[in-house]
């Protein structure tokens, strides 16, 4: 937002500020300033001309020899405007004088004629393109009947100025409007702005009904829609001040009615539209969704295809205009225009938003509207812009507005109380403190027993609940003169909680296995989102989905790592040791989820060189025994098993099991189907999954550590002939609970199922080994043990005892 210093200057009195003082003071009161701009400061020996005397230059198509008077000389000089004549008050540089770019302005001989200084043009006195008048726009700047000869020519192009740029937030769109900034000014300084009031002089000979009524198709669409008549107006040029505020502002001025609408605009905040009420051809305005691919010419004369997120302006039955955004060409005014029709209207803001991003038309007006509007200045808005087209244009003002208002502007009451404001700003203000801030912000209050009850008008609809308005006090209050206090609170020495614990031994045991971590979308196809996954569960799906292959939520970190393990594979990696540590997400309902916390890993290719220099190849008991090396750092009240896991989706039927802590399944360790291995391009796989939440709120038991033996043992092996379904497993806990109290440790060191072995048999064979921690353990209990084993295993498995 631009802000001309003197245009503030009309508000509030700025007799003592200076316009960096005001921009420090702004600043400071929250509404930040972006840049300042002090316009003319480079220029120097510009004074306002009259031609007195204007020819063509001899042998020259476009040049002139003109005679200008400067107040006590006259100068002749050579212009090549187009526009120049005899009689015009122009913008003269003398000799000497200096133009932007430090461009210094000399005596000069033009095919034999000396020219004294130069009649210059907007262009050359550094105004952009984009804002200098049309009419302007090829020649030199005329100056207005009244100005004075041989003065300072900068005051009559607003070159005294100081222009302000405000960076504001999007709450702050109050401060779009030059009575906004003039209310922050008044706060800031201690002042109360003050206003022209709008008397609007209408014919009573006429009534607005005779001419037009409004209506809207929904109320919230347009909450608020009036439309003022001006008749005989006479379209020219606007006036100069009304020119130097719009460029000022960054407006171009293209004529009466189009400035008076951006210069309304710039003063109340509320955009207008001028309707040519000829064109319009009804007696009726209708506000309405655009039907779909109906078709809109636009003033920049493009065709627009709409759809019903769009809102149109209609004279009952074809749209006239784009609401917010831009008029129809088949309303605009144009020269021959005689009736004005004005809008002021109030739409909703998520409707402009979408037309403006959707056609790509943006202007101040659709920006201001996409911020919203102050209710209370629609009707102030159009009587000011009917009023100034009455007198600057010579018409005469219909009586009456025809309105469709279905909300009226009111204030929004807020409540706090001095104890909370002073507790979140950190001051001691009183009653009176408060009081006085809310009075420089022009707010009417009450404070009753230290209540605060504030009436917020609608020029501020930022501020609605009770912390917005502490903001209001705290800056006014001026943020740099709130102490500077540190927080008192108890010290609290930070500690991880069990899962971080846990989660952290998982990375170190794994990485201290040789594994390296990888990092998984979650999101996935709904194939490789069950495949893989510990347990059934619904599936988190995505409602606007990125693509096919990202569709839902994972149950499960192997799909990842298999992904992983392909990418590196193709990347001439075929030795692969993964883990991750992750989340996995379960649908509850339509409104719950749940969501896990898992570790998984994968092994693929050689394990590396054995003693003897040969590679060796991995298998299943390599992925098993590095889960056991992970689940012996836990000290788990239930027995850890793991059970053979013939139908589980995605892995081999016969090497796969299931792993329990007591009856609950907690993961699953195994080797990938060859299916599966193959669709990924890869080698033998193994990988498991490990639910790490489970893990970490199991029951577990205190960890106790016992003395070594000072007592010698004795160890005895056992060899047995066993049917090939018992799994070692059953066998080791037949033995643990019939070896004894002195049974210390058991070690499988032969497995045979090869020739000489009956089919369906396989030979195992055990290390049992006893110890007495308070003696020297004698041989016959270690025999009662041993032959207790045996005869248990017989009974139990019937095995043969070789």
């Amino acid at each position: 937002m631009l802000v001309s210093y003197n245009w503030i200057k009309e508000y509030v009195d700025l007799t003592n500020i200076s316009p960096d003082e005001l921009a420090e003071k702004f600043t400071l009161g929250g509404l930040e300033v972006d840049g300042m701009e002090r316009l003319g400061q480079e220029l120097s020996g510009l004074v306002v001309g009259e031609v007195l005397t204007c020819e063509k230059l001899e042998g020259s198509d476009h040049l002139n020899k003109t005679t200008v008077s400067v107040g006590e000389e006259i100068l002749p000089i050579v212009c090549g405007a187009p526009n120049v004549a005899a009689g015009q008050k122009v913008v003269v540089a003398k000799v000497g004088a200096i133009l932007p770019g430090d461009f210094e302005i000399k005596e000069a001989k033009i095919m034999g004629e000396t020219s004294h200084g130069m009649i210059t043009s907007l262009d050359e006195l550094g105004f952009s393109d984009s804002i200098i008048p049309k009419y302007a726009e090829d020649g030199i700047f005329i100056l207005a009947d009244g100005a004075e000869v041989g003065v300072d020519a900068r005051p009559y192009l607003g070159l005294d100025d100081t222009i302000i740029e405000f960076d504001l937030t999007p709450n702050r769109a109050d401060a779009l409007s030059m009575r906004g900034v003039a209310y922050e000014a008044g706060a800031v300084l201690d002042q109360t702005p003050t206003f022209e009031e709008i008397t609007v002089i209408e014919d009573d000979s006429d009534s607005v009904e005779d001419y037009m009524s409004i209506s809207v198709e929904d109320p919230e669409d347009t909450p608020v829609y009036k439309m003022r008549l001006v008749k005989d107006v006479t379209i020219g040029e606007s006036p100069i001040w009304m020119q130097h505020k719009l460029m000022h502002a960054g407006i171009r001025p293209i004529d009466l009615i189009v400035d008076i609408t951006n210069y309304v605009m710039l003063e109340f905040g509320q955009p207008l539209h001028a309707f040519d009420y000829e064109k319009l051809d009804s007696n009726e305005i209708y506000v309405r969704r655009a039907n779909q691919d109906e078709v809109l010419t636009t003033l920049d004369g493009q065709d627009r295809k709409l759809s019903p997120e769009n809102l149109v302006i209609t004279n009952g039955e074809k749209a006239v205009a784009l609401a917010g955004v831009m008029g129809g060409a088949n309303s605009q005014v144009t020269e021959k225009t005689n009736t004005i029709a004005i809008e002021s209207a109030i739409f909703k803001p998520v409707l402009i938003r979408r037309t403006a991003s959707q056609l790509n038309l943006r202007s101040e007006a659709s920006s201001r509207y996409e911020k919203g509007v102050n209710y209370a200045t629609a009707q102030s808005a159009v009587d000011l812009a009917a009023k100034l087209m009455a007198e600057l244009g010579g018409g005469t003002i219909v009586k009456g507005t025809a309105e469709a208002v279905a909300k009226e502007a009111e204030d929004t009451v807020v409540e706090t109380t001095i104890d909370r404001v002073n507790g979140v700003i950190g001051t001691d203000l009183n009653a009176d403190d408060i009081s006085e801030i809310l009075s420089r912000l022009a707010f009417e209050h009450t404070i009753t027993e230290g209540t605060i009850t504030a009436n917020i008008p609608p020029r501020r609809w930022d501020i609605e609940i009770p912390e917005d308005l502490i903001e209001e006090i705290a800056r006014i209050y001026g943020y740099n003169n709130i102490p500077v206090t540190l927080p008192v609170t108890e010290s609290t020495p930070g500690e991880l909680t069990a899962a971080q614990k846990a989660t952290r031994r998982v990375r170190e045991l794994l990485e201290g296995s040789g594994l390296q971590e990888a990092i998984s979308y979650s999101l996935t196809s709904p194939e490789k989102a069950t495949r893989y996954s510990i347990s059934e569960g619904d599936m988190v799906r995505l409602q606007n989905p990125q693509s096919e292959d990202r569709v839902a939520l994972t149950q499960n970190l192997v799909g990842g790592l298999i992904d992983n393990a392909n990418y590196n594979r193709a990347h001439q990696v075929t030795d692969i040791a993964l883990y991750e540590v992750s989340h996995v997400f379960y649908k509850v309902s339509e409104e719950q989820f749940d969501e896990y916390t898992h570790v998984a890993g994968l092994l693929t290719g050689e394990s590396g060189k054995s003693w003897l220099g040969e590679w060796e190849a991995l298998d299943f008991y390599t992925i098993k025994g590095l889960v056991e090396v992970l689940l012996a750092d836990y000290s788990f009240a239930e027995d850890l098993t793991f059970k053979l896991a013939t139908d589980r989706l995605g892995m081999h039927p016969g090497r796969t099991a299931d792993i329990y802590l007591g009856e609950t399944l907690v993961g699953y360790v195994g080797q990938l189907h060859p299916t599966d291995t193959k669709e990924n391009d890869l080698g033998d796989t193994f990988v498991f999954e490990l639910s790490l939440d489970q893990l970490v709120e199991a029951d577990k038991e205190a960890i106790t550590y016992t003395a070594l033996n000072r007592y010698p043992g004795s160890s005895r092996d056992i060899a047995i002939l066993v049917d090939e379904t018992v799994t070692h497993q059953a066998l080791e806990k037949v033995i643990q609970e019939n070896g004894g109290d002195y049974l210390q440790n058991i070690h499988l060191f032969d497995l045979y199922d090869g020739e000489n072995i009956e089919a369906g048999k396989k030979s195992i064979a055990y290390s049992l080994y006893f110890a007495n921690p308070n003696a020297t353990l004698k041989e016959e209990e270690v025999n009662a043990g041993f032959d207790a084993v045996k005869q248990a295993l017989i009974d139990r498995f019937n095995v043969e005892v070789r």
